[in-house]
């Protein structure tokens, strides 16, 4: 998710906090020694583990209205000297599920962004709410499952800006879509979907996702200069809002550092999703947005 303090100004593009941010970390990414090597270098993600007392105490955490209906296909801590925890949830049946949803979440989502405190609470909600809007918006044939299973960058610093993190997400997530596909025989299609830096590690999975469709929401970069590059046979969409101050970011590439090309460019070609109503970075699941209907539409395999 990657959180920045304001939304830009449009009218007054150098002064803008984002770009002024984004200039910030790259010159501090050039003159600090070794962070590409360390992007490049980063041990690969493994499937989460399901921890029973994790599980068990997720109703607890959640309260008794988000917790209703939810399966807890993995919980635990990421191990080693990575404390953060990890979480992966399906909102629907997946046995009986015609379409199933992966959505891979950015920045400062780990297992505790699930319930933050109210002082830490997001106007665009929590990527829990924004896998039950999604679901029901698409109807009680979907399941969308919520996979929180890597090492997200803390806010916009130097992992943001790099794609090591990204890049050790994948073989994790490619292993979790195995799974998916074989815990849901009944599905019709399968859609994943990143949002922020969750749309680099789903731009850079790409071409081995057994999918029949990949969404990039509010994305830094894809890391392919066009929709062909990824590499993929699955339908490409793509979306950044006005609104949405990563799309006033730099798509540049050096190396590790940047992202690369705006897969939500014409140039890109990737098909475009509508924007109308989001107002702000994580306002894409917002509840009447025109983006969430769109959503509804791929991932319920109605899409032209």
């Amino acid at each position: 998710m990657c959180q920045h303090p304001a939304e830009p100004d449009r009218s007054r593009v150098l002064t803008r906090p984002s770009c002024l941010l984004a200039v910030l970390v790259v010159l501090a990414a050039l003159l600090v020694p070794g962070t590409g090597a360390a992007a490049r270098t980063q041990r690969p993600e493994t499937p989460v583990a399901l921890d029973a007392s994790c599980a068990a105490s997720l109703p607890h955490r959640l309260g008794a209205d988000d917790a209703r209906g939810l399966d807890v296909l993995g919980c635990g801590d990421g191990g080693g000297a990575d404390p953060r925890g990890r979480v992966v949830v399906a909102v629907g049946d997946l046995a009986s599920a015609a379409h199933v949803v992966v959505l891979v979440p950015g920045c400062d989502s780990d297992l505790a962004s699930l319930t933050p405190s109210p002082r830490e609470r997001r106007p665009g909600g929590t990527p829990l709410d924004w896998a039950q809007a999604l679901a029901a918006a698409s109807g009680p044939d979907t399941a969308v499952v919520l996979w929180i299973g890597y090492d997200t960058p803390v806010g916009p610093g130097l992992a943001a800006a790099t794609s090591g993190r990204a890049r050790a997400a994948v073989p994790a997530l490619l292993a979790e879509v195995r799974t998916l596909r074989a815990s849901a025989p009944r599905a019709r299609s399968t859609t994943v979907v990143g949002h922020s830096y969750g749309a680099v590690v789903v731009a850079l999975a790409a071409a081995d996702l057994d999918v029949d469709d990949v969404v990039l929401l509010g994305s830094p970069g894809a890391h392919a200069t066009s929709a062909s590059d990824l590499g993929t046979t699955a339908r490409v969409w793509a979306a950044t809002a006005p609104t949405d101050w990563v799309g006033h970011l730099p798509h540049v590439q050096l190396g590790d550092l940047g992202h690369g090309t705006d897969p939500a460019s014409s140039a890109f070609g990737a098909r475009p999703l509508p924007t109308t109503g989001v107002r702000a970075h994580d306002d894409y699941f917002r509840p009447g947005s025109a983006s969430l209907a769109a959503l509804a539409v791929v991932v319920t395999g109605t899409a032209g």
